[in-house]
């Protein structure tokens, strides 16, 4: 049961504790750039990016700390 908690934080390099922090962080970011969406759905003359600006931000954060790890060959069946 514990590998559940680790095996995904681990895949990228993080523990769990650090991969919490990271994920209350984005989804933090995603709540705020949501409810700048939702203000400019009704007063559209604000809010004008924020909604975008903050996907664009978010991936590029993802992408550019994203650790690549190689994966072991699978082994040919005999």
């Amino acid at each position: 049961m514990l590998r559940r908690f680790t095996d995904h934080p681990s895949s990228v390099n993080e523990t769990y504790l650090q991969h919490m922090a990271m994920a209350f962080g984005f989804g933090g970011r995603m709540v705020l750039g949501g409810l700048a969406c939702l203000v400019h759905g009704v007063l559209p003359w604000l809010c004008l990016t924020r909604g975008s600006d903050t996907v664009r931000s978010l991936n590029h954060r993802m992408v550019s700390h994203r650790v690549v790890r190689p994966t072991a060959a699978p082994v040919p069946a005999e």
